[in-house]
């Protein structure tokens, strides 16, 4: 008989300040594997921070986070080695080609070049890029880019997912994509961490939401456990929670800038 598996992210007592600002404060979460986790919040509330530290880019914290078992500030680079990443800024060389790009990629996690090279062109066809393997990155749409980028945080197939706006600048058809493709990472048993302000996808694929405010977990669980609390979409929800309300007025107010 096998024991409860080990969560895949942990958070105790997560706490960030940078100067006198206080970003986190006392994050306790616990994650199982399989689940995608939708992680909200207004700008400023602490998401990409969170993202950051988890992935092992950021020690300067105070409390633990913990990935499939492993303290991210004694050994972040066994985290690293386990987890995808995709940043909200794409962080490309652009002097490089897709091919070129997700080669380096490939070689940092000590890929074999034959799995590297047949898998990006595969990944790289899924996202119809196949026409521009061999063109430079800085002639690239952000669209385009922002698939390269997915297809480096996936391409090693990581256990984790961390993502952090990844669908900003993809057109319709890539934003269903991604969708499904996520869905079908969960249900193989991958951990999907995926922080957006797009209320609508992460409503539909989230097994769990997180609301963060002002650094503190607001709100959690289940999108159908929230409207049964709060009542009404996600969106809602969360301008409800974070005091966010009555925008017919605001615009209203905006428009009277323009007269005389």
């Amino acid at each position: 008989m096998t024991g409860n598996p080990l969560p895949a992210i942990e958070m105790r007592n997560l706490s960030k300040r940078y100067g006198n600002n206080q970003v986190l404060r006392s994050i306790d979460l616990c994650i199982q594997p399989g689940q995608i986790i939708g992680y909200i919040g207004p700008n400023g509330a602490g998401k990409s921070t969170t993202v950051r530290i988890l992935a092992g880019l950021d020690g300067d914290y105070e409390g633990e986070a913990i990935v499939a078992g492993v303290d991210v500030k004694n050994d972040p680079l066994a985290v690293k080695k386990m987890i995808g990443y995709v940043p909200e800024v794409s962080e490309l060389y652009d002097t490089l080609t897709p091919l070129e790009f997700l080669d380096f990629v490939g070689s940092l996690h000590e890929m074999p070049g034959k799995v590297i090279a047949e898998r990006s062109r595969k990944m790289l066809n899924f996202f119809g890029l196949s026409p521009n393997l061999n063109d430079r990155m800085d002639t690239f749409s952000k669209g385009m880019r922002q698939k390269v980028l997915l297809v480096s945080g996936l391409m090693h197939n990581p256990k984790i997912l961390f993502l952090d706006e990844p669908l900003s600048g993809l057109d319709a058809n890539s934003v269903i994509l991604v969708k499904e493709l996520l869905n079908r990472l969960a249900a193989e048993g991958k951990t999907v961490f995926y922080c957006s302000h797009m209320m609508d996808v992460v409503e539909k694929i989230s097994n769990r939401i997180v609301l963060l405010h002002k650094g503190t977990v607001f709100a959690e669980g289940r999108f159908d456990e929230l409207k049964e609390r709060y009542g009404d979409t996600l969106e809602n929800i969360f301008s409800k929670l974070t005091g966010s309300t009555d925008f017919s007025t605001k615009a209203s107010e905006f428009l009277t800038s323009f007269e005389d």
